[in-house]
């Protein structure tokens, strides 16, 4: 109110004008319910711990969510964590049906250390995934995105968004598909999804942001890519790599997570007889690694 009546919000003010405003009372934070479920711990310490998360489990409780998230399940283990602003030792996500690395800050000092230097760029994140056609070479997306303007549950790429960075390097070349690596520059939401999708090879597997999915393969490859995409049980898309330096004791850590198993089938068909994949480690097979 001001002056005692109500005002719009474009309203003006002027010199001696009375403003009351009433706050209303905040609703209380949910408690984290403990979800017994196994989580694979690659590595932990009194600062922080790696996680190699599944497919298929979210990372923080949001609506259809609250009792089953990764973070229910850190509660349900007993780990300390730092308070994160509402996502508590949630450093950085992933999509539910996105699976690989991810860090967990115990305090909120090491919070604080490893959200700067994720903003500055110093957290270096590779992920592997399979896309529809074929990337000729290195190539850097610098396409800024935003919410749809239409459709609230995705992201595209609009001149009104902020600004995102990947870095997209062909690893292998099969008959319809190729394995990439990309680096993310920046970390917006559905990024790698977004921008591959924007450069006409979008993730084998989205569900989203697949533009057609193997539908797009003409010709005889049709049969291929279809069968590569019916055993894709979701996005091909794996956090394969973390790279930084320990917020406490300065150590230059790197981490690296191998193909999943639930993607197997789909790389498997995609390399077809010619290319004897070493099963237990795909990635370093192909040289993913380096």
């Amino acid at each position: 109110m001001i002056n005692l009546e109500v005002a719009r919000a474009s309203r003006r003010l002027t010199r001696g004008d009375r403003v009351e405003l009433t706050i209303p009372v905040a609703d209380p934070p949910r408690d984290l319910v403990p979800c017994d479920r196994p989580l694979s711990v690659i590595y932990e310490d009194e600062a922080l711990l790696i996680l190699d998360k599944p497919a298929g489990l979210v990372v923080h409780p949001a609506p259809g969510h609250w009792d089953d998230t990764l973070l229910n399940a850190l509660v349900a283990r007993g780990t300390q964590l730092s308070a994160g602003g509402g996502r508590p030792g949630i450093v950085h996500r992933l999509d539910k049906d996105t699976s690989g690395l991810l860090i967990v800050a115990k305090t909120d000092e090491v919070h604080r250390s490893l959200g700067g230097a994720l903003a500055r760029r110093k957290i270096a994140r590779t992920y592997a995934t399979l896309v529809w056609g074929h990337v000729n070479d290195a190539i850097e997306i610098d396409a800024p995105v935003a919410r749809h303007p239409k459709d609230r549950k995705r992201m595209a790429v609009l001149a009104t968004g902020r600004r995102a960075v990947s870095q997209v390097e062909p690893v292998a070349r099969f008959e319809t598909c190729d394995l990439v690596r990309v680096h993310l520059v920046t970390g917006r939401t559905h990024q790698i999804r977004v921008h591959l999708a924007h450069i006409g090879h979008p993730v084998v597997g989205d569900p989203v942001y697949g533009h057609g999915g193997a539908r797009r393969v003409t010709g005889e490859q049709r049969h291929e890519a279809l069968a590569i995409e019916k055993l894709a049980p979701r996005q091909v898309l794996h956090a394969a790599v973390l790279r930084f330096t320990h917020p406490v004791n300065r150590e230059a850590l790197e981490f690296r997570s191998e193909w999943p198993a639930d993607l197997l089938p789909a790389l498997d068909t995609a390399g077809g007889e010619g290319l004897p994949l070493d099963r237990a480690k795909p990635l370093q097979y192909l040289g993913f690694f380096g």
